[in-house]
């Protein structure tokens, strides 16, 4: 071998080891890096809570959990989900009414909203000539959607942060009463300031248990009318059987329509009034979602109690749920057996039962959950915690040392009205009679004094007088009287003679503990009972008027038990809350100083606030595992001809057996629910469920029955919302309620 051919051979074996060499310690580095970037995710992971727990405030979003939802999957910059400055994805949430949340869907103000936020709309709309709860509802033009008295639209514009203002002027020497009147002193204020030259609204809310305020202005608009609604069939599926339980199969959506003047303000109803133009509406995906996806739910969850004692729900799982599941339990019975008798009674008291059954079941489902979650024992842990931190430093002792004797004292000496006034407020106000007829006292007070106001007499009667058709179309006398014979009954076994006034006692030995007997009476001698009487009463009330009112059963009993229960179970409750609400601001200060790591989210109070999680099945119970989503396929798996709440239209059913489902089907099937890791509650209703890029996928409408405990502890295991597929609400607005011009006006995303 030649020497040159030796010498490249070398060359060639020096620079292979030297490649290898640096391949080495490219490698060695690379691993180095993974390894740094391994420890960087990890610790930023460690950081934050995958729990999904949690109602954000949108306006503190990027300080917060910007970082964390980018990780989760979020893909589009957290200021297109609020921001003040330019429009953004908070200005097409919407405050429905007074208790849920609804969203903007098309550039010509149309909202969508759940079927049971709209269902009392509907209700009021239909007659048994007309009766779009068991048919549904269409609009077939602008001018066929019907006006909705009373109804509002809410946006919110601005939620600022003024805690500052307030410290500036509160101190811990004020009692409950002067730190109130300070508090509205400040609010008033700063409410007036705000929106000053304006059409807004403003309003100071509190949070954290009374440790923070913030303004918040919105804008709220008054012509809202009824565009369309499925049949309740549809909209209702599964009844009070499915409410609150997964798997789900209901259509629960209803649409309405914002309406502004010509200067796109808000107005109240006027046949002038024109199409709202919203500063931005949701765009709607069609794509749907797989396990494990990025969802955001965007709306007004009403209230939750996450920071409450031990001893707050011990009270709860114990004593509060128990007695007002009992007293519901026998409503429903009632309403049941009346809504059977004839279509008529079951129009009139369809909203009324599923009011009363909701919270029924609920509180069913919230009591099972917080004992199967020890949530009790969960608090108590959490106190002793919380005691030993408190006593380890002079001024924390000092501040927070004896707070929780305090709860416990306070709940001890109180419970006995704690019970009266959950029977109260469930028996003796579930009485619609009674109910109706507490109404009536500020006239017959104004009424009743020396020199009265006839102007301020007049028009108090004539108020009463324009709700009265209102309240008889949905009243039943036999109904009532038998509500009224049962739950007196209950109350009067429930509740001490020491917290019933004089009046009822004497009443009940008068009749013998018969209150079948007692009521019977009651009705046949009242006048809150006939429609023609009480307007022919109101319409020119005058001295006779007054006597007779005065002298009715139903009011005499109503005057008595209200006015004990306001001086004495009243009285004493309201003075616990007082006392409770300062010594929940403390401790929630004192568990956010012990702390300082953990992110707190203020308890909902109807607020905007976003909830985001991932799509995800659960295990509810012992070899019970449930799919995140459901299809056409079970509703049909359920349905039950003739069956009041598993029938479905038959044009619903042709549909399926013709797999007619247009470009809302996956492989073959319907999409019709899906469940979430979001954490919501009532309030929620309604909300739009949003994807990683801010599209509109569904609408949030319920929680599984096994997670309602939530609003007290949140369990990521079982906590799940339930959300209606967007693509099931455009079939049946397309293929059942052939309302192709409402489709035409939406933004689908392929």
């Amino acid at each position: 071998m030649s020497p040159v051919v030796i010498t490249a051979g070398l060359i060639f074996l020096s620079c292979f080891k030297l490649y290898l060499f640096l391949l080495t310690l490219e490698i060695y580095f690379m691993i180095q890096r993974i390894k740094v970037l391994l420890f960087v995710t990890l610790t930023t992971l460690s950081t934050f809570s995958f729990a999904d727990e949690g109602m954000w405030f949108p306006q503190l979003l990027q300080q917060m959990n910007a970082a964390e939802m980018r990780i989760k999957g979020l893909q589009i910059p957290i200021e297109e989900l609020y921001n003040v400055n330019k429009n953004s994805l908070k200005d097409a949430v919407v405050l429905f009414g007074g208790g849920c949340t609804g969203e903007i869907i098309s550039k010509q103000g149309l909202l969508l909203t759940n079927h049971h936020c709209g269902f009392s709309e509907i209700q009021s709309h239909s007659t048994v000539e007309n009766n779009y709860l068991m048919d549904g509802f269409w609009a077939k033009t602008l001018n066929e959607e019907l006006p909705c008295p009373g109804l509002t639209a809410t946006f919110i514009i601005s939620i600022n942060d003024v805690t500052t203002e307030f410290n500036k002027e509160l101190d811990l020497q004020m009692s409950e009463s002067q730190r109130d009147a300070k508090i509205k002193e400040i609010a008033a204020r700063l409410e007036k300031e705000a929106v000053k030259s304006t059409h807004y609204d403003a309003r100071v809310r509190q949070f954290f248990s009374g440790n923070e305020f913030y303004l918040i202005i919105s804008e709220t608009f008054k012509d809202v009318r009824m565009v369309g609604a499925p049949p309740s069939s549809i909209g209702k599926f599964g009844g009070d059987t499915d409410n609150w339980m997964w798997p789900r199969h209901t259509g629960d959506f209803s649409l309405f329509r914002v309406y502004a003047n010509k200067d796109n303000k808000p107005a109240e109803y006027s046949a002038d009034n024109v199409p709202f133009t919203p500063r931005m509406s949701f765009s709607i995906s069609l794509k749907g979602v797989q396990e494990n996806d990025f969802t955001m739910v965007y709306g007004f969850p009403g209230r939750t109690q996450e920071y409450i004692s031990s001893y707050a729900v011990d009270m709860i799982v114990n004593t509060n749920n128990p007695n007002r599941i009992k007293v519901r339990t026998e409503r429903l019975r009632i309403m049941d057996d009346a809504m059977r008798k004839s279509e008529k009674l079951h129009l009139q008291y369809a909203a009324k039962q599923s009011s009363v059954s909701n919270a029924w079941k609920k509180w069913k489902g919230e009591t099972k959950g917080l004992i199967e979650a020890n949530a009790i024992q969960k608090k108590k842990d959490l106190e002793i915690d919380f005691q030993t931190w408190a006593d380890a430093e002079p001024k924390r002792k000092n501040l927070y040392g004896k707070l929780l004797r305090q709860f416990n004292r306070i709940y001890s000496e109180t419970k006995p009205y704690i019970i009266a006034n959950d029977f109260y407020s469930e028996a003796v106000y579930g009485i619609e009679i009674i109910s109706y007829a507490n109404g009536f006292r500020a006239l017959v007070d104004s009424a009743s004094v020396t020199n009265a106001d006839p102007t301020k007499i007049k028009e108090t009667a004539t108020k009463l007088n324009k709700g009265t058709s209102g309240y008889f179309k949905d009243y039943d006398v036999s109904t009532d009287q038998a509500m009224m014979a049962s739950l007196l009954n209950i109350f009067n076994n429930e509740v001490p003679d020491s917290l019933k006034p004089t009046y009822f006692t004497d009443m009940r030995n008068r009749y013998k503990g018969d209150f079948e007997k007692l009521s019977k009476d009651i009705f046949a001698k009242s006048v809150f009972v006939d429609s023609v009487k009480m307007k022919n009463l109101l319409s020119d009330f005058n001295s006779a008027a007054l006597k007779k009112i005065k002298k009715d059963p139903a009011y005499l009993l109503t005057d008595a038990l209200t006015k004990f229960y306001r001086s004495v179970v009243a009285i004493k409750v309201g003075g616990m809350a007082a006392d409770l609400a300062m010594l929940n601001r403390r401790f929630l200060a004192g568990q956010r100083e012990m702390k300082p790591e953990k992110k707190f989210y203020p308890d909902a109070n109807s607020t905007l606030r976003i909830a985001y999680g991932q799509v995800m099945g659960y295990d509810a119970r012992d070899a019970v595992r449930y799919n995140y989503y459901t299809t056409l396929d079970g509703l049909m798996e359920k349905y039950i001809p003739g069956n009041e709440e598993f029938d479905v239209p038959a044009k619903l059913v042709a549909l399926y057996k013709k797999k007619d489902y247009g470009r809302y089907a996956v492989n073959g099937k319907l999409p019709i629910a899906f469940i979430a890791t979001n954490h919501t509650t009532g309030g929620n209703s309604g909300s739009p469920v949003l994807n990683a890029k801010g599209q509109l996928i569904g609408t949030n409408y319920d929680r599984v029955w096994e997670g309602t405990m939530s609003d007290i502890l949140f369990n990521p295991e079982v906590c799940r919302n339930v959300t209606l597929d967007i693509r099931y609400t455009l079939f049946v607005i397309e293929k059942m309620g052939e309302a192709n011009r409402l489709i035409q006006e939406l933004d689908l995303i392929d």
